[in-house]
Formats: structure tokens, C-alpha cells, sequence
């Protein structure tokens, strides 16, 4: 079988697509899906480069997200049939655990296709039936693929932890990843008006084209917060979605209102953010950490896309075998929308 894998950490070039590949028979419960397109995202450059504690069993086969056919089901399976096109839910959850935690938010740990896990980058994937979706013939494998991961993340995120509210305002450290461009349609979606610092005037206005009230470019406007500050009259927005981290979080915090929210979901500048915490306590700041989203979040933000409310952003359509250039893509971070590859 033809997959994407990993045979190492380091550079591109450990980005490899071979074609002897052990393929799977789904067993009671599970699916096995012709895949058709798969997404990447920056999780895929962190796995790739590796980091302490990371071991996984070369070659890994990378990506999160996906979509494709069913092939085959196993014994037990209802919720799909041979056929049936579907979108991926990239977090594995186990039954076992999750009757004992009772919810899904409270598995910490439970493992990311294409991170811990083996991902969808390949042409036969088979997963647990939970994990798939039914999807209708009016939204594309390229369109349920690009949405996956950063739509679950900025739903649970903005939605369900942060409590989002129509008539709030809310700004978007950032234009052009995925999780930024869901985060501005789902801020939209929720009735809030959305203001987005963008990292160049072409961004910014691609940032408009999908709802945003107001743009500041930080290509000519380094002081992004203070204007934020002024173009609130001195108020700030009621929430921050930061995802930049280290570069950002200090602005964040000049930026959000007194009794604010500040959403974080990653850290693309770095981790080792330092802060002036007389920030939190003097505006009352509430610093609110989610990842990813539970299978009913998945569920809920799909269906949104399902019906045309939400549009996935595609920056570029490559065929598989040019993996090393979507990754390069994505290093360069000039792109607006995801790199979404066809098997």
C-alpha cells in the first residue's frame, strides 16, 4: 500500500511516500476508508522534527485529517455502510476509558492520528467507526479534509471552554493557519464582531473576504495592541484567540478588556512566553487553555460545514507525492488556508 511516512525526525527529507505498506482488515467496530484527501497542519512539521519523549515506530504514516470511502465495514458497525463518503475525527478515544472518565475532555492524553498514532496519509486507513462521519456529496474529500482538526480545536476552544457570546468582540492574533481562519468564520457564527491582526495587507484582506470587521496589519502597524486599544475606546475586546504564544501573549494581554478572555490553543512563535502577571490580576484576565474538541464538538462544527455555514480555506491542492512541498509551505508560513493533499 502507497502511504506518506516519516522514516526519521530531522528535515523534509525524512518525508518520504513508499508503496510497501501493510494493509489492514477492519475488525468488529471498525471502518476501512479508500482515502481520497488528507490535510496537513503544523502538528505534522512538530512530529516530523520530534521532540523529548516523542518514540514512534518508523515508518509513521503522518496526517490527522482526512476523508475518503468506505470500503469495508466490520462486524457491529450501523453508523455507516460500504459506500458512504465520510470525514475523519482525528482523536482516538478509548471506549474503555472514556466509560470510566465519563467524558471525553477529561482523556488527556488520548492519541492524535498522524502524532501518537499512525495518520490517514495513505490509500486504506482503517479506524474505529466512531471516528467517521457521513458527509453529503455537496462538500468535497478537499473541503472535509482541510476542516478536521483546526475546526474541532477552535470550536471546543471558542465555543464550549471559552463560552463565546453573540454581540462580544474578539480578536485574532493571526490571519492565514487554519485555526485562525476557522476561528474568524466561528466568531462570525457566534454574532461577535471580529478584529484580526494580520502579518501582511494581502492577509488582512483575506482576513476581511471571511467576516472580519476590522484588520490591523502588523507589517506597518508594530504597536498592533495600543491601536486595538484605541479602536475599542480604551476598552479592549472582550476575547483574545491567541495561537501564537511567546512573540504575542504580552500583547494579548494589553489587548483584552478589563474581565476578559484570552483563548490558547498553541503556540507557534514558541512556548517560553514571558508575562507581566500584574496583567491577570489587575484586569481580572482569565487565561483559558483547551486542545482539540470531544466527539459531540467534532460532530456539531462538521455539521456547520456540512450546511455551507462554515467554509474551510484552501491555500493549495497537491497530489501526494508532493508532500515535501507542502511541508515546505507551511514552514515558510506565507500561505493563507491549509495544504490539503489528494491520495
Amino acid at each position: 500500500m502507497r502511504g506518506a511516512v516519516l522514516t526519521g525526525h530531522g528535515s523534509r527529507d525524512v518525508v518520504r511516500v513508499i508503496d510497501t505498506l501493510p494493509v489492514q482488515e477492519p475488525a468488529a467496530g471498525q471502518v476501512q476508508i479508500r482515502m481520497k484527501a488528507v490535510a496537513l497542519n503544523r502538528l505534522d512539521l512538530w512530529v516530523r522534527e520530534g521532540w523529548k519523549g516523542l518514540t514512534l515506530d518508523m515508518p509513521h504514516i503522518v496526517a490527522a485529517d482526512g476523508a475518503g470511502i468506505i470500503e469495508k465495514v466490520g462486524a457491529g458497525v450501523t453508523n455507516v455502510q460500504v459506500g458512504d463518503r465520510v470525514a475523519i475525527n482525528p482523536t482516538l478515544v478509548d471506549p474503555d476509558r472514556l466509560m470510566m472518565a465519563g467524558d471525553e475532555a477529561d482523556i488527556l492524553d488520548a492519541p492524535i492520528l498522524g502524532e501518537h498514532a499512525p495518520g490517514v496519509a495513505c490509500e486504506l486507513k482503517v479506524l474505529p467507526a466512531r471516528n467517521v462521519l457521513k458527509m453529503p456529496d455537496s462538500v468535497s474529500f478537499e473541503q472535509a479534509a482541510a476542516a478536521g482538526l483546526v475546526y474541532i480545536t477552535s470550536w471546543y476552544s471558542m465555543i464550549e471552554r471559552g463560552g463565546l457570546r453573540a454581540g462580544e468582540s474578539v480578536l485574532i492574533v493571526g490571519a492565514g493557519g487554519g485555526v485562525n481562519t476557522a476561528s474568524i468564520q466561528i466568531a462570525k457564527y457566534a454574532g461577535c464582531k471580529v478584529y484580526v491582526v494580520g502579518s501582511s495587507a494581502e492577509k488582512c484582506r483575506q482576513a476581511e473576504s471571511l467576516g472580519a470587521d476590522v484588520t490591523i496589519n502588523r507589517e506597518d502597524d508594530a504597536a498592533w495592541s495600543k491601536t486595538l486599544y484605541k479602536l475599542t475606546n480604551k476598552q479592549g475586546v472582550d476575547v483574545v484567540i491567541d495561537n501564537v504564544g511567546q512573540a504575542t501573549l504580552q500583547d494579548s494581554m494589553r489587548a483584552v478588556k478589563r474581565g476578559g478572555r484570552i483563548l490558547i490553543v498553541g503556540n507557534t512563535s514558541g512556548y517560553n512566553a514571558t508575562i507581566d502577571t500584574r496583567f491577570i490580576f489587575g484586569k481580572q484576565i482569565s487565561l483559558i487553555g483547551s486542545s482539540m474538541g470531544r466527539t459531540k464538538d467534532f460532530h456539531a462544527v462538521m455539521g456547520l460545514v456540512f450546511e455551507g455555514k462554515l467554509k474551510p480555506v484552501i491555500g493549495v491542492v497537491l497530489p501526494l507525492e508532493q508532500i515535501q512541498e507542502g511541508h515546505r509551505l507551511l514552514e515558510e508560513g506565507g500561505l493563507f488556508g491549509k495544504v490539503v493533499l489528494t491520495v
